[in-house]
């Protein structure tokens, strides 16, 4: 199963490519936000964002409300831990 994860926009690692740091649950992970970004939510206002990550994209914004509903569910649902640890092995190749 394909999700996404809840995150926050941390940092802002490449500005050509949109690529920005997402902290997924304590666990930082880079992600591109061409999905989200736009001449009225630039790149700059994207820090501190919460985010859904999938697939190395931040595919939509939500609030932080959202995304600790959602990460609690997933925690409940076990997912979560499948799911970060398949960020961290990708990290690793």
């Amino acid at each position: 199963m394909c999700l996404g994860i809840p995150g926050q926009i941390v940092e802002i690692t490449d500005r050509t490519r949109k690529l920005v740091m997402v902290d997924v649950a304590g666990v930082k992970r880079e992600v591109n936000v061409a999905c989200i970004i736009s001449e009225t939510h630039t790149l700059d206002e994207c820090m501190g964002d919460w985010v859904l990550v999938h697939v190395g994209f931040a595919m939509s914004i939500i609030n932080e409300q959202e995304a600790e509903a959602t990460l609690k569910i997933l925690k409940e649902l076990g997912e979560v831990q499948e799911e970060l640890a398949a960020m961290r092995d990708s990290g690793r190749a």
